[in-house]
């Protein structure tokens, strides 16, 4: 746990105040549901193993079934419901799986489509690219300016787009349940939004060379008027760049406060 400002962010930020169900709560419900109803599966199949094998378990004075018809060798067996518990347990068994599969589904067609919803209805969506190259990330925002720190605001949809300048990479932030590939030439996207302010880590999850143990970045997020007064400080790498240049080579705001952003491409550094 990490304590920013005085708040205190759990180990894993899932929905709350903003309304919306982000990824990380999504997951979870889904990771209960088939954990819960396997477990329950188990036992009953388990029990009703377990009490058969006890009822008709071998005794040398006694049949357990004396009134059974048992067939012969060859003989296909008649009796028993006439098919009704095999019927039965299939029926259920189906209604079970389609079930899952269809809440499955749609669950993951919410999460997909999320952030298109949210920004239909008027929303809140703040969109940042995010680049990967041995051995670091790099993050644009709408307004142009970068940083290797992600700066977010809370209770506001976050859409990462992410992609890679060399090799592949996988970017991805536990504690937030982001995840998504970083392939040379594609663009894959990944969202979420933090409840409370706080700071994480984000880490590649693809091995991509000997510096790849040491290829994370910080994410903070802050409080939406702290967000907005850092950002409102903020400007294009260019417009940056054209300040320094218009300076004869002043020093560069650093990443740790708020300012202008410059690229950061330093290979091994985090």
């Amino acid at each position: 746990m990490v304590d920013v400002g005085g708040a205190v962010a759990g180990d894993t930020v899932l929905a709350g105040a903003s309304g919306i169900r982000a990824p990380a709560e999504v997951f979870e419900s889904i990771f209960v549901a088939f954990l819960g109803l396997g477990t329950l599966v188990g036992v009953v199949v388990i029990s009703y193993t377990l009490y058969n094998a006890y009822k008709y378990r071998y005794r040398e004075d006694e049949d357990p079934a004396p009134d059974a018809d048992r067939p012969e060798v060859g003989e296909l067996p008649e009796g028993g419901g006439k098919g009704k518990k095999l019927f039965l347990s299939f029926g259920i068994s189906a209604f079970i799986v389609l079930s899952l599969v269809i809440w499955t589904y749609a669950s993951l067609l919410y999460v997909e489509g999320k952030p298109t919803e949210v920004q239909q209805n008027g929303g809140d969506v703040m969109t940042v690219a995010v680049d990967g190259f041995r051995f670091g990330w790099q993050f644009t925002y709408p307004n142009g300016a970068q940083a290797s720190t992600l700066r977010v605001p809370t209770d506001t949809v976050v859409n990462l787009s992410v992609t890679s300048q060399d090799v592949f990479h996988n970017f991805g932030i536990p504690e937030l349940r982001a995840k998504a590939d970083a392939i040379p030439g594609q663009t894959t996207n990944a969202w979420f939004v933090a409840e409370e302010p706080g700071r994480y880590q984000a880490n590649c999850y693809e091995i991509c060379g000997e510096g790849h143990s040491g290829m994370t970045a910080q994410v903070e997020a802050m409080n939406e008027s702290a967000f907005d007064e850092w950002y409102a400080t903020t400007e294009p790498a260019n417009a940056s760049a054209e300040s320094e240049a218009a300076s004869n080579g002043t020093a560069t705001a650093s990443d740790g406060t708020p300012g202008a952003l410059a690229p950061v491409r330093a290979g091994g550094a985090p």
